[in-house]
């Protein structure tokens, strides 16, 4: 009983010398961003055709289209990199306000059929670009969707863009861990997210190109931004 009573003082003693640490963490949010010009694009070209007969509609489209393809193989399109993206067959109607012996309004009629065919088309050399788009509606494309800026491998990109996200997630650590006089500790986790960096929609209506065909369109593709965003946590440790 008189050791126990011993322990106790010098165990209050030691506690009060030597004050504890509650271990814990801090997790950092880091953000890197890169940007790059892009060196690819992606576009979206076809034909629309009207007849009286789906055959007739059909048979305008087809000698359409197939002039627009070829026109994109001879401009240095490889067949590799055209590939059909959309292909329809539907009537055209036309509506009356004509009714019935019953008073219901009789059912639209049947006046001629649309048939559409669109390609998306890679486009490597982008310099190319604004001739390509030209050539494709001089001989007969009536519709273009818009055009893609791509990065063709983005990898290097995103690793830059990696070491960026961490150095501000480390920068902040530091910062607050200075500031509540505690010392960063072991590495415990990484995380990320990626964003940014998708291909990049540019809009381009066909009638552009056929306003003045003694020069191609005119096409600036701008940078892509390529961003990550870490999440990076830390055990903490006394301050020394």
């Amino acid at each position: 009983m008189r050791l126990l009573t011993a322990l106790i003082p010098l165990t209050l003693a030691a506690a009060l010398s030597s004050p504890a640490f509650a271990a814990g963490s801090m997790q950092i949010t880091g953000h890197g961003e890169i940007m790059a010009a892009p060196d690819t694009a992606y576009v979206t070209s076809g034909v629309t055709s009207q007849g009286t007969t789906a055959r007739e509609a059909l048979d305008a489209n087809t000698a359409d289209m197939s002039a627009v393809i070829a026109a994109l193989k001879a401009a240095g399109i490889d067949s590799a990199d055209i590939q059909t993206s959309g292909f329809s067959v539907s009537p055209n109607y036309v509506y009356s306000d004509a009714r019935d012996a019953n008073g219901y309004q009789l059912p639209p009629k049947i006046v001629g059929y649309t048939v559409s065919n669109g390609v998306t088309v890679h486009v490597r050399d982008l310099a190319s670009l604004g001739a390509v788009l030209d050539q494709a509606v001089t001989v007969g494309a009536n519709t273009i969707s818009g055009i893609t800026f791509a990065v063709e491998d983005p990898a290097g990109l995103y690793n830059e863009a990696r070491k960026a996200a961490f150095a501000d997630a480390k920068g902040k650590a530091d910062l607050y861990a200075e500031a509540a006089g505690v010392e960063l500790g072991a590495l415990a986790l990484i995380s990320e997210q990626l964003g940014g960096g998708q291909p990049q929609p540019y809009m381009f209506k066909a009638e552009v190109a056929m306003a003045d065909r003694s020069a191609p369109v005119p096409i600036e593709a701008g940078q892509l931004t390529f961003t990550i965003d870490v999440n990076v946590n830390w055990d903490l440790e006394p301050g020394r």
